[in-house]
C-alpha cells in the first residue's frame, strides 16, 4: 500500500475501529446480561440472590459469610432500637448473663496499680476451697505474667474464665510471704447474682435491690421476701433503679407474689402476634405486705412492667423519677452457626391499657439514645412540673388513679437528682476515683482488724472513731489534689459515707455496702418517710389521684 494513502487512511481506520469495538462491546454485555423476557432465577429474595451472585460471579475471592455478618447490623438498623443481631462470639456471655451463672474460677478482683487484686472470694467456689484471699494478688495465670502489662478487665476475664471443668493455674503474691503461691484451680459454675442485697431497713421494712430478670431471678426473689418476712418485714421496699430489664417470665412471676389470683399483670401485642395476657395465678407470699418500688430513668423493659404493674393495680407506691420508656418484646431466634436475632415481636402494656415505649424514629438509634441527655437538659431530673403529657396519653388505674404512657412509668412520688452535695472539688475526687482506691488501700492494710467487724453498723462506728475522713484528706494531699475546705464543706457527708460504704463491702460485701450507702440515697430516704407514715398504704394511693 502506498505510505501516503495509508497515512491518510490511518486516522479512519483507527475510528472505525473504536467504534466497532464500542458497539461489540455492548453487544457483549447485552449478551451477558437477561432480557425482559429472561430474569436470574430469584433464589429466596433479592439480597439472597445478591449474596449468590457474589459467591458465585464476584471479580475476586470473597469470604460471603464475612460480608453476611457485616450487613446484617446495617440491615437491622432500619428497624426499632432494640432488635439486634448477636454474633456466635458473643452469644455465651449472653447466656451467661440471663442464665444466671459462668465458668470460672469465683473471685472478684479490682485493678490497681497495673495489678490485678482479689476484693472477694466467692463463698463455695473453686477459689475459696483451694484458700485464695480477698487481698492476694494475681500475678500470674498460666506462667504468664498479669501484672505491670497495662491489662485491662477484659483481658482478665478472658484469662480467668473458661468451660467448667477446665484447669487454669495461678500464681498469687500474699502480704507477708514472699514468693508467689501457684493454684492450680479447676473452674466450677459460678454464679451471677439477681439479688444485690436484701436487709431489714428498721424493725418492719425491708429492702431488695434487683439488678436483672433473669431465668434465676424469681427464685432469688421469693429467699429474700421470705427472709425479710422472717425477720419481721411488713414492708417492702424495691429497688429496681439502673436495672435494664430481661426476661418477661421472670418479672411476670415476680409480681405475681404481690397481687391477688386473677389480678392483671402485662398484656403484649403485635402485628403477626395476637393479644396475650399474663394474670396473677395464686396467692403470693408477699399479699400482706405494703409495696413501694423504686425507679429511675434507666430502669427499663421489666422493671417497668413490675412498676406498672403494681402502679395500675393500686397495690403499692412508684417513687423516684420516669423510667426509660422501652415497651418492645423481643424474641430470640438461634440460627445453626451459633448466632441469633432478636427481634421485636410485640409492644407491652400495662394493666391500664398503657404502652410505656417512647417515641422513636425507624433507623434513628442515636436520638432515640440521646433521649436522656435530652431528659437532663430539659430539668427533668430536677422538677417533675417539667414533663408535660397530652391529654390522649391520660389512664387510669384500677383505683380511679391518673397515669400516663408514651414514654416510661411516672412514679407516684418524684425525687429529683440530688446535685445539692456537688461541688468542684467532689468532681476531682470522682474524676481520679481516690475515694475508690483509699477505700481498698484502707481495707487491704486493716484487713486483719476489719475482719473483726460483722455489719454496717459496726464499720460505721469504727470508721467514725478512726477519723477516717481525716485520714482519707491525708491521702487525696499525696495522689496531688490539695484539700478545698469550702467544697469539703460542702461535699464532706457525701465523701465520707462513700468512704466508709466501699470499705464494708471491700470486706463483708453489699450487705455493708447498702445499709450505709442509703444515707446519702435521696430517693431511698424519700421511700423510707413514705413506709414509715403514718398513714396507710391505701391513704397514700389516694393523695396521688
Amino acid at each position: 500500500m502506498n505510505i501516503k494513502k495509508t497515512n491518510i487512511y490511518m486516522p479512519v481506520l483507527i475510528a472505525v475501529s473504536v467504534i466497532i469495538g464500542i458497539v461489540l462491546g455492548n453487544s457483549l454485555t447485552k449478551i451477558q446480561a437477561p432480557s425482559s423476557q429472561n430474569f436470574l432465577p430469584q433464589r429466596a429474595n433479592k439480597l439472597s440472590t445478591i449474596v449468590e451472585l457474589i459467591n458465585e460471579a464476584y471479580v475476586d475471592s470473597v469470604s460471603t459469610n464475612e460480608l453476611v455478618e457485616k450487613t446484617i447490623p446495617e440491615l437491622l438498623k432500619n428497624l426499632d432500637p432494640h432488635t439486634a443481631y448477636i454474633p456466635a462470639k458473643d452469644m455465651q456471655e449472653v447466656h451467661e448473663e440471663m442464665q444466671g451463672n459462668f465458668g470460672g474460677i469465683g473471685v472478684q478482683f479490682s485493678i490497681h496499680n497495673d495489678t490485678v487484686q482479689v476484693v472477694d472470694v466467692v463463698s463455695g467456689g473453686p477459689s475459696y476451697q483451694l484458700g485464695i484471699l480477698a487481698g492476694d494478688r494475681i500475678v500470674t495465670v498460666n506462667d504468664s505474667v498479669i501484672a505491670g502489662v497495662n491489662i485491662n478487665n477484659t483481658d482478665v476475664l478472658n484469662v480467668l474464665r473458661g468451660e467448667k471443668g477446665t484447669k487454669v493455674t495461678v500464681g498469687v503474691k500474699r502480704r507477708g510471704i514472699p514468693d508467689l503461691i501457684d493454684f492450680e484451680i479447676t473452674r466450677g459454675d459460678i454464679p451471677i447474682y439477681s439479688i444485690d442485697v436484701s436487709y431489714m431497713i428498721d424493725d418492719v421494712t425491708g429492702f431488695v435491690k434487683v439488678n436483672r430478670f433473669a431465668e434465676k431471678t424469681h427464685d432469688e426473689f421469693v429467699e429474700a421476701i421470705e427472709k425479710l418476712a422472717n425477720a419481721g418485714a411488713q414492708k417492702i421496699i424495691v429497688d429496681l433503679r439502673g436495672n435494664p430489664g430481661g426476661y418477661l417470665m421472670a418479672v411476670v412471676n415476680m409480681v405475681n407474689e404481690f397481687l391477688d389470683k386473677g389480678k392483671l399483670i402485662v398484656y403484649t401485642e403485635g402485628n403477626s402476634q395476637p393479644r396475650k395476657t399474663y394474670n396473677a395465678t395464686k396467692s403470693g407470699i408477699a399479699l400482706d405486705k405494703e409495696i413501694i418500688v423504686l425507679i429511675d430513668e434507666y430502669s427499663a423493659s421489666a422493671s417497668e412492667i413490675f412498676a406498672g404493674a403494681i402502679q395500675d393495680n393500686d397495690r403499692g407506691l412508684v417513687v423516684g423519677r420516669r423510667s426509660f420508656g422501652k415497651g418492645l418484646v423481643q424474641e430470640q431466634i438461634p440460627f445453626r452457626d451459633g448466632s441469633a436475632l432478636r427481634l421485636t415481636v410485640a409492644r407491652y402494656y400495662t394493666p391500664s391499657g398503657r404502652c410505656i415505649q417512647k417515641p422513636y424514629v425507624e433507623g434513628d438509634q442515636l436520638d432515640y439514645y440521646h433521649d436522656i441527655i435530652d431528659r437532663a437538659e430539659h430539668g427533668e431530673f430536677q422538677v417533675a412540673d417539667s414533663i408535660q403529657f397530652a391529654d390522649s396519653l391520660k389512664y387510669e388505674t384500677t383505683g380511679g388513679r391518673t397515669v400516663y404512657g408514651g414514654g416510661g412509668v411516672m412514679p407516684d412520688y418524684f425525687v429529683a437528682a440530688d446535685t445539692s452535695s456537688y461541688s468542684d472539688y467532689y468532681s476531682k475526687i470522682t474524676q481520679k476515683a481516690l475515694v475508690y482506691h483509699f477505700a481498698y488501700q484502707y481495707s487491704d492494710n486493716n484487713r486483719e482488724l476489719l475482719n473483726e467487724l460483722k455489719t454496717a453498723k459496726e464499720f460505721d462506728n469504727y470508721l467514725d472513731d478512726a477519723k477516717i475522713l481525716d485520714q482519707f484528706l491525708v491521702y487525696a494531699n499525696k495522689e496531688g489534689l490539695e484539700t478545698d475546705r469550702k467544697g469539703l464543706a460542702k461535699s464532706g457527708e457525701i465523701i465520707e459515707t462513700q468512704i466508709k460504704a466501699y470499705i464494708a463491702r471491700n470486706i463483708i460485701g453489699e450487705e455493708g455496702f447498702f445499709p450505709i450507702i442509703k444515707d446519702i440515697d435521696e430517693t431511698l430516704q424519700r421511700a423510707i418517710q413514705l413506709s414509715q407514715s403514718k398513714k396507710q398504704l391505701s391513704q397514700l394511693l389516694a393523695v396521688t389521684k
